[in-house]
């Protein structure tokens, strides 16, 4: 079949690849110059496949109130009268319960474990580089009341056979010597020892050009006006230059799929919320994180890529802004500078992405009520860590073959059911 992909961010690329490894004709469409160059482009660098949870949690409402007080803040709400970010808001919240929470970081592991798979035989089969490291994560604990809370997430981890190990402070410092210098800003850490580093940015165009050098067609600088349905099926999409017809159509554009497909009835819960990065040049590799390490009191991520440390992270809920302020990115120095002064933050480059989120924390992967139109979007933070097991996922579900792990709520339904 031809299959016309929408967007080549790490999501539409990965999809791109299975597809066309699948057997299947491949277009791919982007209003950019080349891959990866929006949400994509300069991410945390973490491939979290432990290290996964929804947004969404037991006491997240309370303990939001005092992020949005601190000078620091890991979350950031600018408010607007916007009926998609209002109705966003109020499904998340309503899933900060303690069974939705188990329910939703039981799926988002089901599947990044999976991508954890399907990456580590992408890289056996192809040898693509990236500048990927396996060395884990660490979520380091600044207070001992970070620590006793992270008793749900190694339940969690336990529950779905997800390898764990807490760590007291020396043993975090053996994982990261660096931290020696900074051992008493933390009490201990949590690492998940399956989880890895690398450039997406890099992945993304390398495997790129193996979907090209395998078939796959990229249309860029192309502008996305419509989806094209007949009889009640997808035949291809409108572009700014003219028309891609098509048998079956892929929606991967982020946070702009709700915008692509609302006119067919399709109503997708995805909502931009906004990170931030800081990349910076390592100049005392003594004094540099080995792989990536989670700033827990800041949900700041900061990682090991090549002779670079990318520090990523907040979550600000702005709607479709890219304005970049100087406090986010004072936040992001404050972070790597008390852990990891080993960078030159003169010479950093400053950066904001839109991440596709979804209430739950869970992205949206399969078939719609438009036959011949499939969604892969709304991976959050974690688009990334779960590319290659949404990718393959996808193609399975398109290609008609049976899926190599449970699928059935992993599609946009299981809000349909929910509001049933």
């Amino acid at each position: 079949m031809k299959v016309v992909v929408l967007g080549a961010g790490i999501i539409g690329v990965t999809s791109a690849w299975y597809l066309s490894r699948a057997g299947h004709e491949v277009v791919v469409v982007d209003r950019q110059a080349g891959p990866a160059l929006e949400t994509s482009f300069a991410n945390a660098g973490e491939v979290s496949f432990g290290y996964c949870s929804p947004w969404a949690a037991p006491g997240i409402p309370r303990k939001a109130i005092k992020w949005l007080m601190m000078e620091h803040a890991p979350l950031i709400l600018r408010p607007k009268l916007d009926p998609a970010m209002l109705s966003w808001l109020a499904k998340m919240l309503a899933n900060c319960t303690s069974e939705a929470y188990a329910r939703n970081k039981s799926r988002m592991l089901r599947l990044s474990d999976y991508s954890r798979l399907c990456l580590a035989e992408l890289r056996r089969e192809t040898n693509i580089v990236y500048d990927q490291r396996m060395k884990g994560t660490l979520q380091l604990f600044r207070t001992e009341a970070q620590l006793d809370a992270s008793a749900k997430d190694v339940k969690a981890l336990a529950a779905d056979g997800i390898p764990y190990e807490i760590l007291d402070r020396d043993a975090c410092i053996r994982a990261e010597p660096a931290l020696a210098n900074a051992r008493d800003k933390f009490v201990g850490g949590l690492q998940t020892p399956q989880d890895e580093t690398g450039d997406c940015f890099k992945f993304a165009n390398a495997l790129a050009e193996l979907c090209a050098s395998s078939g796959v067609t990229f249309q860029w600088g192309r502008t996305i006006e419509s989806i094209e349905v007949e009889k009640g099926r997808a035949v291809g999409v409108r572009l700014d230059t003219g028309h891609v017809r098509a048998d079956a159509v892929v929606a991967a554009m982020g946070s702009y799929t709700p915008k692509l497909v609302g006119p067919l009835g399709i109503d997708v819960p995805v909502y931009p919320v906004k990170g931030y990065s800081l990349t910076i040049p390592i100049v005392d590799p003594s004094r540099a994180p080995e792989s990536t390490v989670m700033d827990e009191t800041y949900k700041i991520a900061i990682t090991r890529l090549g002779d670079r440390i990318r520090v990523g992270g907040m979550a600000e809920i702005s709607g479709f802004t890219n304005d970049r302020p100087d406090k986010r990115r004072q936040t992001l120095e404050h972070s790597v500078t008390d852990l990891f002064p080993g960078g030159d933050l003169k010479a950093a480059s400053f950066w904001s992405g839109l991440r596709p989120m979804t209430p739950d924390g869970t992205p949206i992967i399969g078939p719609t009520k438009v036959g011949g139109l499939f969604l892969n979007t709304g991976h959050g933070t974690l688009g990334w860590t779960m590319s290659c097991g949404s990718g393959k996922l996808l193609a399975d579900l398109f290609s008609g073959r049976a899926a190599e792990i449970d699928a059935q709520d992993l599609g946009a339904s299981r809000y349909l059911r929910r509001a049933a």
